[in-house]
């Protein structure tokens, strides 16, 4: 099965909506729900992270029997020091973006706990493609 999902930077109205509906498709599916509860938070994690940081992204949703693969690409400031933007704390959020309760700098050490693979691309002043591996076993 694959899915893809439109993110528009800015817009946190929007931002879950794909991590529901994985979630969803992934029940119907019988995945057990602690594997369930895995994607959920790394996606919505990578969904947040669109949202607060980039102008937009996509969601590529892949789900094999084996497993799922997520790439979430966007097209933003990219990330200056992938090591830093590692630790948890770290947060390069906006105020407004922490008045409305994100940017607790634990987006990407959440989806690097959740995920049994997780690799960063970055191009600053391009944007950023994150690459989310959760097997099924």
């Amino acid at each position: 099965m694959y899915f893809e999902y439109k993110v528009v930077g800015g817009d946190f109205t929007i931002a879950g909506v794909a991590s529901s509906q994985v979630k969803k498709t992934l029940k119907q599916l019988g995945i057990d729900s602690s594997i369930i509860k895995r994607v959920v938070v790394a996606l919505y994690e990578a969904e947040v992270n669109v949202v607060a940081h980039a102008y937009e992204g996509v969601i590529y949703v892949d789900i094999k029997g084996d497993g799922i693969k997520l790439k979430v690409e966007d097209k933003g400031p990219g990330i200056p020091d992938v090591s830093l933007a590692m630790t948890k704390g770290f947060s390069t959020a906006s105020s407004s973006v922490r008045e409305m309760g994100f940017g607790a700098g634990m987006g990407l050490p959440n989806i690097s706990d959740n995920a049994d693979s997780f690799r960063i691309e970055t191009v600053v002043d391009k944007g950023t493609t994150l690459h989310i591996e959760i097997k099924f076993h």
